[in-house]
């Protein structure tokens, strides 16, 4: 996993919760984690990692804080723990 990508997996454990995290990003972290990742009709983004899945809204915009709360508990039932991938 490069920098930035630890970056945005260590911005989707930081208190609060941001609200300026793009989906792109976050899809790229969870495709290094092992995610298989997927679009599906009607403009919405899914991820399967370790049993754990999570549907998010498409397209190019900021996820907003609800969404970033799914994919760090999605990742918190997985097992992901950024202390795992330090900065």
């Amino acid at each position: 996993m490069n920098h930035s990508h630890r970056k945005v997996l260590h911005s989707l454990f930081a208190h609060p919760i941001p609200s300026n995290l793009h989906l792109n990003d976050v899809e790229n972290v969870l495709r290094d984690l092992g995610a298989e990742v997927g679009h599906t009709g009607h403009g919405r983004f899914s991820a399967t990692l370790a049993g754990q899945h999570v549907t998010l809204h498409g397209g190019n915009h900021g996820l907003s804080k609800d969404e970033v709360a799914q994919v760090r508990k999605a990742l918190e039932a997985a097992g992901v723990a950024p202390a795992d991938y330090p900065v």
